[in-house]
């Protein structure tokens, strides 16, 4: 499995990304591995989707990244 996941930040922005394994992939962001989100700690998991491919979570990912994507994320996810 595949998944598509919203963090909200500690500046209340919200970050999306994907991975196959999204324990180890929160708790990276947590530990501040990642540069996008290691300054805006403590990071919180507001949703998450899964998908059969990698494609279809990756291409869900960048239609939350777009203008129609943050509508809808405002609309339906958080």
């Amino acid at each position: 499995m595949h998944y598509t996941y919203l963090l909200k930040l500690n500046d209340d922005e919200y970050y999306s990304g994907s991975t196959s394994d999204i324990k180890s992939r929160i708790k990276a962001h947590q530990n501040g591995q990642n540069l996008s989100t290691k300054n805006k700690r403590p990071v919180k998991l507001v949703w998450c989707c899964a998908f059969k491919t990698k494609k279809l979570a990756e291409n869900f990912e960048q239609y939350l990244k777009s203008s129609s994507g943050f509508a809808f994320r405002n609309k339906h996810l958080i």
